[in-house]
């Protein structure tokens, strides 16, 4: 918060739980009483606990999935509401969510089937609410980064040492841009993607989409599906591997 105000800027903190739901609507409502509106909303709130899926306990799963999944929902729910009553009393709103989710949300991660499933919900969540909130004035992104922070710097160890040619791809300020971008007025045009973003790569992650079909026009029988799943793998793209994942073996 200092940092910020010696660089001319104004800011006010705030050290509610996110993912406590009177937290969260206290959070919202500083912001409101602090400058008197809310335009962005960063949810970026996140830790881990990582183990195989055989190894992950009950109390482990649920952590995660409350800061991480609740910890978006309860911050993006009251902003929501404060932004449709906006709407509705005839103010203009351009307001922009930036959620961050994750590669392992995307695509999985070995060892971190509670992070990917919370990361995957969050994806998920940016596209619903995108749909949703769109009447209101609202536009909803994510995110998905790859940089060293405090909860990714065993991940990314050997990445610490500074690189020869001075470009620190693993450093989170790459990612700062892509968010700025996303929370300004130019944005508007877009809503409900989700964006890798590493170093200097950003790229645009295309998710499900509708593939390969057959239409039998009538109820298949078990044993007739066996052939067709066979002709649909054969139309389809191979998926991108999980995390961590080992190939096949041949």
């Amino acid at each position: 918060m200092e940092e910020i105000r010696a660089c001319g800027g104004e800011a006010v903190a705030n050290t509610a739980d996110v993912a406590d739901w009177d937290g969260a609507a206290r959070l919202v409502r500083t912001a409101v009483e602090s400058f008197g509106r809310l335009d962005v909303l960063v949810n970026n709130a996140g830790f881990l606990r990582d183990r195989r899926l055989v190894n992950c306990d009950e109390d482990e799963w649920d952590a995660v999935m409350r800061v991480h999944l609740k910890g978006h929902f309860a911050p993006l729910r009251h902003a929501a509401a404060y932004w449709r009553g906006e709407a509705k009393a005839g103010r203009e709103v351009a307001a922009r969510v930036i959620n961050t989710s994750s590669g392992a949300g995307l695509l999985g991660s070995v060892g971190q089937a509670n992070y990917s499933a919370a990361k995957a919900g969050i994806a998920g969540l940016t596209l619903v609410a995108a749909a949703e909130l769109a009447r209101y004035g609202v536009t909803v992104n994510a995110i998905a980064p790859a940089a060293r922070t405090r909860m990714t710097e065993a991940t990314f160890a050997d990445a610490m040492a500074a690189p020869a040619d001075g470009f620190d791809a693993m450093a989170p300020e790459n990612v700062s841009p892509l968010v700025v971008w996303l929370g300004s007025v130019r944005s508007g045009h877009v809503t409900g993607r989700v964006f890798e973003v590493e170093g200097g790569r950003v790229s645009l992650a295309t998710g499900w989409r509708h593939g390969p079909a057959i239409d039998k026009g009538a109820r298949w029988e078990p044993a007739e599906l066996g052939p067709a799943v066979d002709e649909l793998l054969g139309k389809a793209p191979e998926p991108e591997p999980v995390y961590g994942a080992h190939p096949p073996r041949g």
